[in-house]
């Protein structure tokens, strides 16, 4: 997109691509880096901001510069240290010129659902009862085993 700029320049901006995501997989109360990765940037001009449940954060947020890449656009990354909890909204927002108005990526934990106590009890049955079976089936072989053994001394013997 072409715009005439305050001082008279014209300058082609390009639209940003916007991604988010956590370092490492989510688990509930445990530290993470959340990271809003933002790529096609040109020029490098822009600004980025943090935001939980629609507040803007300062702490544990950290900055790269602009890095270039080899199509002659640049890439930058934005960071947040966090703690996950339930119900929270992150916001990675980047204002650029290719905007028509700031670009907002809303990110969410996603935590694998926690297996019930019933399933957990029912697969400790199931394990439990198949020892219990092996056991038994070992032990009704072994009395067989030694019975036959038995048998056959008798019958050498007599």
């Amino acid at each position: 997109m072409y715009a005439l700029h305050d001082d008279f320049v014209l300058f082609f901006s390009v639209i940003p691509r916007v991604r988010v995501y956590p370092e490492h997989p989510v688990v509930l109360g445990e530290p993470n880096i959340l990271i809003c990765s933002v790529t096609n940037i040109f020029p490098p001009v822009m600004n980025m901001t943090w935001l939980k449940n629609g507040e803007k954060i300062d702490r544990g947020v950290t900055e790269t510069l602009f890095l270039p890449w080899k199509d002659h656009s640049f890439f930058k990354f934005i960071y947040l240290a966090f703690i996950s909890t339930k119900n929270e909204i992150y916001t990675c927002e980047v204002e650029h010129w290719g905007l028509d108005e700031p670009k907002r990526i809303f990110w969410e934990p996603e935590v694998p659902p926690a297996q019930s106590e019933t399933t957990e009890t029912i697969v400790c049955a199931l394990g439990l009862s198949v020892g219990i079976i092996g056991i038994i089936a070992g032990v009704v072989l072994l009395m067989k085993g030694m019975k036959r053994n038995t048998e056959q001394r008798m019958r050498e013997n007599y």
